[in-house]
């Protein structure tokens, strides 16, 4: 017969457990701090590296685990975005539709964010009834409110293709930096936006053929009309989100330029249809386009989205993406919804990343080079490792680097050595030498209220840096609340001879040092869930809210579980075994 498993006695603040209510549809509550959260939505066509997920889906995850850890009213939202000329031109390479690929793909990137522990509300996509309905409500508003021109484009047209050829379809040199193999709508290199009958040496990348000139009628949202609505609200909005020096310097260089119109149709098949009989056949810009996809994201989790989407008294937006996104997010997609008259929840604080590069190259899934989401599935080193050093090496003000070298040392030296050490010796000695059980424990004395006092600063410290979005500098406090940890254990001196002859010292060091693990499991959950997990498992204890200061939540007669390695070395040979797989 089977034993029947040991009911642990649980001795805990009640006040301090985190209720994550995960089953129920969020939607703004009056009166509380209501957080809406969106990532920069992956093109559907490649599979994700490591630049794109610290870029957009794990900042944000970062800050939406942190949000709900302070039990601010949070959603998050992110999706794939599947319209466009890339789609139709990865389908072609690939002999499949352009709904097969798309199905294929969401279902890789879908798997690759759960696998990095990507806690979305919802994971949707753009090809849906409700993005066209929306779309197409926001083009005709637009067109109502005589923000949309029509004109004639000279595009350029393939004879070999017979179709006109959209930005994606066409590669040459770019008129601005001489760069050979910019794109028809953007440059790489130098990042300047470019219409494609702009590029010298234009090629058809479908056949490599030259391509004419020929006329096509277009429809242009007229940003000239915009540019003091949407300069009025950048001036409230930059200084009430605190954007960054980065995201105002972007911005700023397009609205001195002066806003100009801006075509917000194409020639394709595979798109948002435009609502109007004389352009039936043509399809939305993705980048007109693609950020309704937020609203429409949501709509299919919610169909009450304007509740979040048209609330702005009550809803604060923060947006993550990579730096190459902030024009679309800080001035085109604003301009957009400023000229419906609607009440929109706009922009509040926008987070943007530099480039993420790998070992000194750029990440090239063509060329091989780089470690790519499925890439570090199969490597088995756990997920938690991986979010952690993207985080700790995030490009937040310069590009940053991945290498092989310092990923392994970050795990030995730092979450092994720091963290994992601490958790394990204080678990062990409290199932060796108190049965498993809390003792009575004191804190008053004044090696314990300096300790205390420390780790509130560092609290405060953490709290304001990820309230500020400043994902690297809250990480970094985390670790030196651990190495406290550490300080005062060895301070302490905890070892058998402080259990024999002082018993009450060691009494307070276990007591005080349980708690701290609790703590920690609370601020390193935003960054390593999987890890505050573990730390609850064998605390026995639930997943714990932020608080705003240390206090003793697990009280004398409560029992933990069992200890387990947080984390495992990594030996250092293996550097250059992964180098050599990714090179």
């Amino acid at each position: 017969m089977s034993s029947s498993p040991v009911t642990l006695v649980r001795k805990i603040n009640p006040n301090a457990a985190l209720d994550l209510q995960t089953d129920k549809i969020r939607l703004p509550i009056p009166g509380e701090r209501n957080i809406l959260i969106t990532s920069a939505l992956p093109y559907v066509n490649n599979v994700p590296h490591l630049g794109n997920v610290i870029g957009s889906v794990l900042s944000a995850d970062v800050f939406a685990r942190y949000s709900r850890a302070r039990n601010y009213n949070t959603l998050y939202i992110c999706g794939t975005d599947e319209y466009g000329t890339a789609t139709e031109t990865k389908a072609q390479e690939e002999g499949i539709s352009c709904k097969e690929l798309c199905d294929k793909y969401y279902s890789l990137h879908a798997k690759i964010y759960k696998w990095f522990d990507i806690g979305f509300d919802y994971f949707g996509r753009t090809t849906t009834q409700q993005q066209t309905d929306i779309a197409q409500d926001i083009f005709l508003k637009l067109y109502k409110n005589g923000y949309l021109n029509e004109d004639i484009v000279i595009q350029l047209f393939c004879e070999k293709c017979q179709r006109f050829l959209a930005d994606r379809f066409v590669e040459g040199t770019c008129p601005k930096c001489s760069y050979e193999d910019a794109r028809g709508d953007q440059c790489d290199h130098c990042g300047q936006l470019l219409n494609s009958i702009e590029l010298i040496n234009p090629r058809c990348k479908t056949d490599g053929s030259t391509p004419i000139t020929r006329k096509s009628s277009h429809m242009f949202l007229d940003l000239s009309k915009l540019q003091q609505k949407v300069e009025n609200w950048i001036e409230k909005a930059s200084v009430e989100g605190k954007w960054s020096a980065n995201s105002k310097t972007i911005t700023q260089s397009w609205l001195k330029e002066g806003l100009k119109p801006r075509c917000i149709t194409r020639d394709l098949s595979w798109g948002t249809p435009v609502p109007l009989e004389e352009m039936k056949q043509k399809v939305f810009y993705v980048w007109f386009d693609a950020p309704i996809g937020y609203f429409s994201i949501t709509a299919n989790y919610t169909n009450e989205w304007e509740k979040w989407w048209k609330n702005p008294d009550q809803v604060k937006l923060y947006q993550f993406m990579g730096k190459d996104n902030v024009p679309f997010h800080t001035v085109m997609f604003p301009c957009s919804l400023l000229g419906t008259d609607d009440e929109w929840t706009l922009l509040h604080h926008i987070s943007t990343t530099e480039y993420l590069n790998y070992e000194n190259a750029k990440f090239s899934k063509s060329r091989g080079i780089g470690v790519f989401g499925d890439d570090a599935i199969d490597t088995g080193i756990p997920v938690a490792v991986w979010r952690y050093y993207l985080i700790s090496s995030r490009p937040e003000t310069n590009d940053s680097t991945f290498t092989w070298k310092e990923f392994i040392a970050k795990n030995n030296n730092e979450l092994l050595a720091n963290l994992g050490n601490f958790v394990n010796r204080v678990i062990k000695f409290v199932t060796a030498k108190f049965n498993s059980t809390i003792p009575s424990f004191s804190y008053d004395s004044e090696s314990e209220q300096e300790l205390i006092k420390n780790i509130n600063n560092l609290l405060t410290n953490y709290i304001d840096a990820l309230e500020n979005i400043k994902l690297r500098a809250g990480l970094e406090t985390a670790m030196e609340i651990s190495r406290q940890g550490n300080g005062y254990l060895q301070d302490s001196k905890l070892d058998n001879a402080l259990f024999e002859n002082k018993p009450e010292k060691c009494a307070s060091v276990i007591g005080i040092s349980v708690n701290l693990i609790y703590l920690l499991s609370a601020v390193f959950s935003p960054y390593m869930p999987s890890v505050s997990e573990s730390i609850v498992r064998q605390l026995n204890a639930p997943l714990r809210k932020i608080p705003d200061t240390f206090t003793m939540d697990i009280e004398p007669g409560h029992q933990i579980g069992k200890a387990e390695y947080l984390f495992k070395r990594i030996d250092e040979k293996m550097g250059e075994e992964y180098v050599n797989r990714f090179a």
